[in-house]
């Protein structure tokens, strides 16, 4: 399976055009306590938002006809429901989506074009 998601420094292959910039967020499960930053739920928390986000930013992909998303930003807090005495992380990941030129000529959907009116 190749790789189609970049994270910041880590760039897309230079034969990949940019199609346009998109964000996308994601949430972690929810988990009994409070986050303390670097602590085990954070940890845990953190890895099931960055699985998340993986995932969505797949399906994105898939959805704008793109090849790759390379991740420019992201801003993640903890977020705590006293009712509950649950505790998420809550992630909001800016992106840019590339395109390989041959692939988009052999039928794949343009880029995303907004009509006047």
């Amino acid at each position: 399976m190749s790789k189609s998601i970049y994270w910041h420094r880590d760039l897309p292959p230079a034969s990949a055009a940019a199609a346009a910039e998109h964000s996308v967020e994601a949430t972690s499960a929810r988990v009994r306590g409070t986050l303390e930053h670097h602590g085990e739920l954070w940890d845990r928390c953190y890895q099931q938002l960055m699985a998340e986000t993986s995932h969505r930013l797949e399906q994105e992909i898939a959805r704008l006809g793109g090849d790759y998303a390379h991740v420019l930003s992201e801003s993640i807090d903890p977020r705590h429901d006293e009712t509950t005495g649950e505790a998420w992380l809550h992630g909001a990941f800016t992106y840019t989506l590339f395109r390989e030129p041959e692939r988009s000529a052999a039928g794949r959907p343009g880029p995303v074009r907004e009509i006047p009116g």
